[in-house]
């Protein structure tokens, strides 16, 4: 499915694709100003990605269909946005949550509001390179 040095490739795209935006935007403005443009960075380097991603959740027989919305998930990467002074291990846990319901390899935590992007950017893994099974496998689907 994936390897490590396509996820790695895809991860360097991305984090391109972040330092230019804040490299032009800045660390002071919020999230919604950075998404757009990240998104416009990611086409650019021809990427294929999808925005603001239901993750559903398995409780029993109960499928919750959107109990979690990811920023991005760019090639098999979960990529999460943050416009905050400094990243938290609520924001990991966030990332490493979404990686364990997806069953994806790879995430990145990326703040844009970090004076450096460098220093602002989390590098989350889930059993690296294979992934894991999606939490949700079959439920009945409600709501």
């Amino acid at each position: 499915m994936w390897t490590e040095a396509r996820l790695n490739e895809i991860s360097e795209q991305i984090i391109g694709a972040a330092i230019e935006v804040h490299r032009r935007v800045g660390p002071d403005c919020l999230e919604s100003v950075y998404s757009p443009c990240f998104a416009l960075e990611l086409t650019r380097r021809k990427l294929d990605f999808r925005r603001e991603v239901a993750l559903p959740l398995e409780y029993d027989e109960l499928l919750i269909p959107r109990a979690y919305l990811a920023d991005y998930v760019i090639e098999g990467v979960v990529a999460e946005l943050k416009a905050a002074s400094r990243l938290t291990p609520e924001h990991w846990r966030q990332v490493h949550t979404y990686l364990k319901v997806s069953g994806f390899p790879l995430g990145l935590l990326l703040n844009f509001g970090a004076s450096s992007i460098a220093g602002g950017m989390k590098r989350i893994v889930n059993n690296f390179p294979q992934g894991t099974e999606p939490m949700h496998a079959s439920a009945i689907l409600i709501g």
